[in-house]
């Protein structure tokens, strides 16, 4: 090795650039160059490139999107100025009818900005220098975070410090409000890092926040904590409530529709009535023989203690007596909601009430008895 070194010194200093420049110089030249791995120098130069080419690469697609945009306009009828992403998505639904499963297996059209991830900018200066301290970390913003956090909390600790010692110190405070809200998940922290993280580095991170938040004035840095809890939607918002009507008598009634397999079901429930319901024209009674689906019809109103206080009308076809049975379930379920409370409808929503089944019977597999039974095997 010390001979490959001194002829590689000898190689380089030897050379008509370097013979010029002077000697400090190009030992600190060849130095640098033995100092710094070839692996590091091409993952800047790559790092470099690719950052250049995303640039360029984004703004070609952007036009790419914008024409592709115009003719699926055009194909579809409407104007290109007001076709918005909605519409793209509808189009690309009625254009390219797709079974699969999985939504990131259909085809999709989204803006550029939307489909590639952000990518990381340059780190490092023209001298091959990182800016940061913390960049041969190999996670340099999740420790530049973690460096952050801990420091807000321990401002938070220097704060309660001072209040001990003016004797101002208080057990009684209010607490960070995390009602409604939920902690960031691994993939949208690395989304905001723009870097990967393993699932023990992003615990630790939640353990310092949760330790932060146990202490007694962790109220002062609620915002910081805010930043890293994302609000979570109320599912009971999400229901279709349809508005109260009222018949020639003044009598209050909803309508609601629900489906099970391939029955569909419609109903009308009416206030101020005595319980009476009626399937197709006929007596629940009489229309299901089965004692299994007649309490499915009774669920809602039993559930809500309003047995014997209204009237409903059923309007129910195809479909198995089962099937038609959770169909008008699902949809006296979305009538009553006109009739109840916001707790009650939220109520109904933990229990069930107001989410279809989607389970449908398995089809027949090819060379097999039924949908999972084999044909019995037979040696001869």
């Amino acid at each position: 090795c010390s001979r490959r070194l001194v002829g590689f010194l000898r190689s380089c200093c030897g050379c008509a650039m370097a013979m010029n420049a002077p000697t400090y110089v190009r030992m600190s030249t060849v130095m640098r160059s033995i100092c710094s791995s070839s692996s590091l120098h091409k993952k800047s130069m790559a790092a470099t490139f690719h950052a250049k080419y995303t640039e360029e690469f984004i703004k070609q697609q952007i036009e790419e999107f914008n024409i592709g945009k115009r003719h699926l306009a055009n194909m579809m009828g409407e104007d290109p100025e007001t076709f918005n992403q909605e519409d793209i998505d509808r189009a690309i639904r009625y254009l390219l009818p797709s079974g699969l499963f999985d939504k990131k297996a259909r085809p999709l059209m989204k803006h550029p900005l939307e489909v590639f991830p952000k990518q990381k900018a340059v780190q490092w200066g023209e001298d091959g220098r990182p800016f940061s301290y913390l960049f041969y970390t190999g996670k340099q913003s999740y420790y530049s975070l973690m460096h952050d956090t801990y420091e807000q909390f321990l401002n938070v600790q220097i704060y309660e410090d001072q209040l001990r010692a003016k004797g101002l110190f208080s057990l009684d405070t209010k607490p960070v409000n995390l009602v409604g809200s939920r902690w960031l998940i691994k993939e949208e922290l690395e989304e905001m890092l723009v870097e990967q993280i393993s699932h023990h580095d992003y615990m630790h991170f939640l353990q310092l926040l949760e330790r932060m938040l146990s202490l007694s004035y962790c109220s002062i840095k609620e915002d910081y904590v805010l930043k890293f809890r994302r609000k979570m939607e109320d599912q009971s918002k999400k229901q279709i409530i349809e508005p109260l009507q009222f018949d020639e008598n003044g009598v209050a009634f909803s309508k609601g529709e629900g489906q099970r397999k391939t029955a569909k079901a419609t109903v009308i429930v009416r206030d101020h009535g005595s319980g009476k319901i009626t399937v197709n024209g006929v007596d629940y009674l009489m229309y299901f023989s089965s004692l299994q689906e007649r309490e499915q019809l009774m669920i809602p109103f039993q559930f809500l203690d309003r047995l014997g206080m209204h009237d409903m009308e059923c309007t129910v076809y195809s479909g198995g007596p089962s099937a038609q049975a959770g169909a008008i379930r699902l949809a006296s379920s979305r009538a009553l909601l006109s009739f109840i409370t916001e707790k009650e409808m939220e109520s109904m929503r933990q229990a069930g009430l107001l989410t279809p089944d989607p389970r449908v019977r398995e089809r027949k597999k090819p060379g097999q008895e039924g949908a999972r039974r084999k044909f019995t095997w037979k040696k001869r």
